[in-house]
């Protein structure tokens, strides 16, 4: 299904419509939020507030992820230089991400949307599996050994077979987002160093990183693709999860849960995704959409099956995946 056959031209360039203003204050909003709840922990460090800051600043690195994409489809600007700049160094770099590595990887998954030629595939194909594996998921995201795991995988294929010449090496590095990645932790790291609780860095940016930015990554990832009920069907081969103020705070930051009207309009921006959901709800489209009340009614469906694999990502009614 295309967009067209859903939206008309008028709708369509309604909700095409991009700002600089928006995207500035999204960026902004992202990084307010990370500073202060490092600023709460400073002022009142107890185990209460460090907690909430922790889930606050890893559902905001998901945040500066999902801004990150917006850029690589160059809607969070007008412009693409400042889409590209700011993108990157101030979206992607700082979340171990790169851009330019990210958008052709994306664009694919976009155009083979769970079908056999989908790189994401691999990540709603295995569901459902059983409650204990994915509590063994969840562990091992909250735990650090995922982000560990992830971190050290993403060195190793950078860095390259031994003996390769530092020419070629110094151009994996960089293009691999390494040095991008080094250089805007750095300056996080001398930025709190400089104002005094240097030890924020480790605590409220790292441990975030390797843990709760990594569960809410795998749960935002089942809600989208996995357990679909038909991965042939524009409508319901991706999801739209709905999602309260807390969850939308701790989980699905800037919009990310509409991720089917994303998938029907690519020229939504992030901000425009609940009006998009809107105008389908009013064209009588509901019941055709892949819409759940909530994830935890994604995950219980993510979990409904045996084993460490399922029948696919649309269960067993769906053999061909």
């Amino acid at each position: 299904m295309q967009a067209r056959a859903v939206f008309t031209p008028e709708e369509i360039r309604a909700l095409s419509q991009r700002s600089n203003w928006m995207g500035a204050w999204l960026v902004l909003h992202a990084w307010a939020l990370i500073g202060g709840s490092m600023a709460l922990v400073a002022w009142a460090p107890n185990p209460l507030t460090f907690l909430l800051a922790v889930m606050v600043i890893g559902g905001r690195q998901l945040g500066l992820a999902i801004l990150m994409h917006d850029a690589a489809h160059g809607l969070l600007f007008k412009t693409r230089r400042l889409n590209e700049f700011v993108g990157q160094w101030l979206c992607a770099y700082p979340v171990g991400t790169d851009l330019h590595l990210y958008r052709p990887y994306h664009l694919k998954h976009h155009r083979f949307t769970q079908q056999a030629d989908d790189p994401d595939l691999m990540l709603s194909a295995p569901f459902p599996i059983s409650r204990s594996s994915l509590k063994r998921k969840i562990w091992r995201d909250i735990s650090g050994n995922t982000g560990y795991t992830r971190r050290k995988q993403q060195i190793a294929a950078t860095w390259g077979e031994p003996g390769l010449p530092w020419r070629q090496r110094w151009a994996r590095l960089q293009q691999g987002g390494l040095i991008g990645f080094a250089l805007s932790n750095g300056l996080l790291f001398g930025l709190l160093a400089a104002l005094g609780p240097w030890w924020l860095y480790p605590a409220l940016w790292l441990l975030p990183l390797l843990t709760w930015y990594q569960l809410i990554s795998r749960i935002r990832n089942i809600a989208e693709h996995a357990v679909v009920p038909d991965n042939n069907d524009a409508l319901r081969n991706t999801r739209t999860t709905y999602a309260g103020p807390i969850l939308r705070l701790l989980l699905a930051p800037y919009w990310v849960n509409y991720h089917l009207e994303h998938h029907l309009l690519l020229s939504l921006p992030c901000w425009k995704l609940p009006a998009a959901h809107r105008l389908l709800l009013a064209k009588g489209l509901r019941d055709r959409m892949e819409v759940q009340a909530s994830y935890w009614a994604v995950l219980k469906l993510a979990a409904s099956g045996t084993g460490e694999g399922g029948a696919g990502s649309g269960g067993p009614k769906v053999a061909h995946i």
